[in-house]
């Protein structure tokens, strides 16, 4: 089985993975300014899309700009959310560089789309194809590939659920009673089908994340002294998957808040979609819970002043609501910024971080709000990938999606394991 990496590799951002130069993994995109996309315009006979963050299917639609139109296979989830982010990239985007496609390649997408639920398989450019829950978000999916001679498992981003530490005593709970170690939105991952190749993400190869119980409990308590202290909370958040995460804890933990961005039209959109997500109920609670943000008659501004928890796009204050809601509240010691994700070098979440300041009408002003950061990541820690890995200690595993995916491989390769770290361009090998 040949693989070529097209981008995703020794780096995190612009997945794509061509197998046997005809089925695509993904086709992603690396937000900045200037965007960087795969290194190559690849034309495949099918395409399977992981899951529905713009990094791995940001640029999906660019693949029927020409005379081929490849079927795309995903789960119901990641069509929906790959398409509301097309459409968001338009709106922003559409006619620059910063865009690799139309509307009317847009418009093709629904045409080509093939939805396929966890466990059922199908045949894509000539492989079995099944897909299993990588808990990462609504939707997200390891892919299994079966050429005939190799059987090869593409991880794409996945979340185990916490095990042992504090939280093997869980305070959080669903309503069973069972004890949610992980996120409330999405079950961890507990796949381990056979395979010959696993490519695997490391993220965070090199991170032991806290409990996501002491995680959620330092943020509650955060938000609730400041609200009692008659402060405001901006929670900036990624619209997918993580805004819903964070209105899970809020109702959880009766904390008043709104949503507000295209987190709000992300959260409709999953309610849709039950068999995806651990609790729906509790999700249409914590919906219920949440005041949806209009944005008209200056609403933004006056519920800066409501003593409550805003959660809102974009997760590095790179854009959207959140910036309006910073010059609003920055100037009280009192209120509080909880960023809940890792902020990429030279985001303007990142030098709020690092300076206590933000770049507002094009003036670099200072905050006086306090500045506050959780790690709510939706991927596994180091932990969690080796534990995951330990059942595959007899095949092949090549490294992927991080920034040290060299020295990952190195390591597993000392002790035991066979390994390869590709490097962006770089076809090789495997089975």
């Amino acid at each position: 089985m040949d693989l070529q990496f097209l981008g995703g590799a020794r780096e995190v951002g612009r997945s794509a993975i061509l197998v046997n130069d005809s089925l695509l993994l993904d086709y992603g995109m690396l937000a900045g300014t200037p965007p960087r996309f795969p290194v190559a315009d690849p034309d495949p006979d099918a395409v399977v899309v992981s899951h529905g963050h713009l990094d791995h299917a940001g640029a999906v639609p660019a693949l029927l700009s020409g005379e081929s139109r490849p079927p795309i296979h995903w789960t119901p989830p990641t069509r929906e959310l790959a398409v509301t982010l097309a459409e968001d990239t338009l709106k922003l985007h559409g006619g620059t560089m910063q865009c690799p496609f139309t509307e009317t390649d847009l418009r093709r997408v629904r045409g080509v789309s093939e939805a396929h639920g966890y466990g059922e398989p199908f045949t894509a450019a000539g492989h079995e194809v099944t897909l299993y829950n990588a808990g990462h978000i609504p939707g997200s999916a390891h892919v299994l590939v079966d050429d005939g001679d190799t059987r090869l498992l593409y991880t794409g981003d996945f979340y185990t659920d916490d095990r042992g530490g504090s939280d093997a005593l869980a305070s959080r709970t669903d309503r069973s009673g069972e004890p949610i170690r992980g996120q409330r939105l999405v079950t961890g991952t507990t796949a381990r089908p056979d395979a010959d190749v696993v490519v695997c993400e490391s993220t965070y190869s090199d991170v032991d994340h806290d409990s996501r119980d002491e995680i959620e409990a330092r943020f509650a308590r955060s938000v609730e002294e400041t609200l009692w202290e008659g402060g405001t909370v901006v929670v900036p958040a990624f619209a997918i998957g993580r805004t819903q995460e964070l209105l899970l804890v809020c109702d959880a933990h009766d904390i008043p808040c709104y949503v507000d961005g295209m987190g709000k039209r992300v959260t409709r959109m999953l309610r849709g979609y039950p068999e995806f997500v651990r609790d729906a109920e509790a999700l249409r609670r914590a919906t219920s819970h949440a005041r949806f943000v209009t944005g008209r008659d200056g609403q933004r501004t006056r519920i800066t002043d409501q003593r409550a928890a805003i959660v809102t796009t974009s997760g590095m204050l790179s854009g959207g609501p959140a910036m309006t809601y910073i010059p609003e509240i920055r100037s009280n010691p009192t209120n509080k910024v909880a960023l809940t994700g890792y902020q990429v070098q030279d985001t303007p979440g990142r030098r709020l971080l690092e300076t206590s300041s933000a770049e507002i009408d094009g003036r670099v002003m200072p905050v006086a709000a306090q500045v506050e950061q959780y790690d709510f990541s939706a991927h596994a820690d180091r932990a969690g990938i080796r534990s995951f890995l330990a059942d595959y200690a007899d095949s092949e595993i090549v490294v992927n999606h991080g920034d040290r995916c060299v020295d990952f491989a190195a390591e597993l390769s000392g002790e035991g394991f066979t390994t390869a770290a590709p490097d962006v361009g770089e076809t090789i090998t495997v089975g």
